[in-house]
């Protein structure tokens, strides 16, 4: 983990996060706890093969530009908002986080398949897995994290997919998982 460039990160969102509102005003005390450290929950899980990875709606850059600077991962960053993107362009600089920022819609980005895909935050798990699918490469997995609702997440994604899904609780009593996901296909696919 890249403990310097973090902070560097930190001081990034607490700046621009009153202009175009990264992260609320209440939850900006909370920074760590909440958002970014909330996102290196995840380096556990990401296998040590991975050369690559996309972030799909990578706002305020959690996890994915998180998850880049603390492991030097290349990450491609999908966000929508071009106040966002231009603050991800502009914290990637200042880390010198290997990430490319794609202004667009994560339909319409163009980008390779990746053998990791993140999201946080950005839609219901079976909105998800349609925009994942087609940007995770063969044998490959997603990791996102879910709040409380992630088993009725998961028994409404399960009447449109089929895929691996392992779910792992968070310790702090909080009541988020994270949702390990591979072998995504529609259902009814063979």
């Amino acid at each position: 983990m890249n403990a310097p460039r973090l902070e560097i990160f930190a001081g990034l969102v607490r700046k621009w996060s009153p202009r175009i509102n990264l992260v609320s005003k209440a939850d900006l005390p909370q920074l760590w706890p909440r958002h970014i450290e909330d996102s290196l929950r995840l380096l556990p899980l990401i296998p040590a093969s991975t050369d690559r990875a996309i972030d799909l709606g990578s706002g305020a850059g959690f996890p994915g530009l998180v998850l880049c600077i603390a492991t030097g991962i290349p990450f491609d960053l999908i966000e929508a908002d071009a106040r966002k993107a231009a603050f991800l362009m502009e914290a990637a600089r200042q880390t010198g986080a290997p990430a490319r920022v794609h202004h667009c819609r994560i339909e319409s980005a163009p980008i390779s398949p990746a053998p990791l895909i993140t999201a946080r935050a950005l839609a219901p798990l079976e909105i998800l897995l349609g925009l994942a699918a087609p940007l995770l490469a063969p044998g490959g997995i997603c990791l996102f994290p879910k709040g409380q609702g992630v088993d009725a997440e998961l028994t409404a994604a399960t009447r449109l997919w089929q895929m691996d899904a392992e779910r792992l609780t968070a310790s702090d009593g909080s009541g988020s998982s994270i949702l390990k996901v591979s072998q995504i296909r529609h259902a009814g696919a063979a």
